[in-house]
């Protein structure tokens, strides 16, 4: 049985059922989609003129695709440089969030195959009993015969409604989102590793300085057993210069702790197994680099999560129109031809031709409330990713913020706490000599002893904590400050 034809007249194009009423339907898809729903505007942020520890502001240029340099080599150490290259090829988390972004990219790609039509083939072929009935005394089926059916079939929803366009939208938003959420955590990523090995590094500093200082006071033990030997020392210095040496070399055993500890964290970060990943003990080789005028401006071009943020936005904003366009009516035009017989030999033949063609057109009268809720929700939506975005923005330069005065602030500390080094050490030297001429007891030279390695400590500490700082800001920079204005090459 042939499938039924649309109407048609000798001469004339076929017309379809209800072609008046796509009319208006077809003069909208020639003149393109009605695209329901709200275009994008990105949402106004309130930003400072400039940053309160480092004024200066230049207006905003889009660079939030633009790819960060090496930042690290700032630093000026070269195993740095080479653990950082690591993070892109072995760290599972990026891999993870790497994963995630072609996964964005695929569902993207899936939205935008919704603007193209289907087209889909099918054969079949089946043995059935036509009827039944008693024919005879003893009784019989009825006739059975052979179907042999080929067919190719093509649909195509045409978006009259800008529906599946907001949906392509919403996809490439969010696939762009992604493509930030991965370059966030590369960052973050290098900034860890970053912060980690310079510790790392400070710690084998301070290893070092203990050392050193177990030498001088073995030097100064010895002092007092000698001076006592001689009768001009009580007992009681020499178990004063032990003290001191055994607390120092306690002090220098807990390092070690430290040092692990954070040996263990590079090797997770460049996807190693902690028991086979060792760093070798070396100087401090990296130096704080100087940080040139930073511009709020370019705060916002440069950080992935701000950038994310705003994609978010984006995809949220088209999902509104994706939620009101669910009112309106969908039309489906569908075609099919093939063929279709009860033998094979005939089966591809004219005469066993068939068709079909026309439009399908879908209106939803009474939903509960569905649509209306489902456009609420589109919009709430969109408006948490608003604050979202705008808390990023202001979250973003306060990070700088912080650590703009944070690296103020230590610079200063830093030169005050060499000027009180240099005094410390010759305080020692000065007590020292003092106690072999007799007129001062072991306990000052304790005392002095202790304060220059409290002297030392605490500027390793006040450089671990600048270089920390530095890292942190480069982090709130998006990756550095290369092609800033004032900026020194990267």
């Amino acid at each position: 049985m042939k499938t039924p034809h649309v109407l048609s007249l000798p001469g004339k194009p076929a017309v379809f059922p209800g072609s008046r009423l796509l009319a208006p339907l077809a003069a909208c898809l020639l003149l393109g989609a009605c695209a329901a729903g709200p275009d994008y505007v990105r949402p106004e942020v309130a930003t400072p003129v400039a940053f309160k520890e480092m004024p200066a502001w230049k207006s905003a240029q889009p660079q939030d695709q633009a790819l960060p340099g090496k930042w690290w080599e700032l630093f000026g150490d070269p195993q740095l440089n080479a653990l950082e290259e690591r993070i892109e090829i072995s760290n599972q988390n990026l891999a993870q969030v790497r994963a995630q972004y072609r996964q964005a990219q695929a569902l993207a790609q899936s939205a935008r195959a919704a603007l193209f039509p289907t087209l889909s083939a099918g054969a079949a072929a089946s043995r059935a009993r036509a009827g039944s009935g008693r024919t005879g005394a003893n009784g019989g089926n009825g006739a059975v015969a052979n179907s042999y059916s080929l067919s190719l079939d093509a649909a195509w929803e045409p978006d009259l409604w800008g529906r599946i366009g907001r949906t392509v939208e919403a996809g490439r938003a969010s696939a762009e989102a992604s493509a930030a959420d991965l370059q966030a955590a590369r960052l973050s990523a290098q900034a860890q590793l970053a912060q980690d090995y310079l510790q790392l590094r400070i710690l084998d500093a301070q290893q070092q300085l203990l050392e050193d200082t177990i030498d001088a006071y073995q030097k100064s033990l010895q002092l007092t057993q000698n001076q006592y030997a001689a009768g001009v020392a009580a007992k009681v210095d020499v178990i004063q210069a032990q003290t001191q040496l055994k607390s120092t070399q306690a002090q220098a055993l807990d390092v070690g702790v430290q040092r692990a500890q954070l040996e263990h964290a590079i090797a997770l970060l460049v996807g190693q197994p902690a028991s086979g990943f060792a760093i070798a003990r070396a100087p401090l080789a990296a130096t704080a680099p100087a940080i040139p005028p930073a511009l709020p401006s370019d705060l916002l071009e440069r950080r992935p999560d701000i950038a994310g943020a705003e994609r978010r936005m984006a995809a949220a904003n088209a999902q509104i129109g994706v939620a009101q366009a669910a009112y309106f009516p969908a039309l489906t035009l569908s075609a099919s031809a093939g063929f279709q017989g009860s033998s094979l030999g005939d089966w591809l033949t004219l005469p066993n031709r068939v068709w079909a063609l026309g439009p399908a057109l879908a209106q939803t009268l009474f939903d509960g409330g569905l649509r209306r809720a489902q456009t609420d929700a589109a919009i709430a939506a969109y408006d948490a990713d608003v604050a979202a975005y705008r808390q990023t923005v202001l979250g973003g330069f306060g990070e700088v913020e912080d650590n703009l005065a944070a690296l103020r602030i230590l610079e200063q500390e830093a030169q005050v706490q060499q000027e009180a080094l240099q005094l410390a050490r010759q305080s020692v030297q000065l007590t020292i000599n003092q106690y072999r001429a007799g007129t001062v007891s072991y306990l000052n030279v304790v005392t002095a002893q202790a304060t220059a390695l409290a002297s030392e400590n605490t500027a390793l500490t006040i450089l671990n904590r600048r270089l920390a700082a530095s890292v942190a800001l480069i982090k709130a920079l998006g990756g550095g400050w290369s092609g800033l204005a004032g900026a020194a090459v990267q």
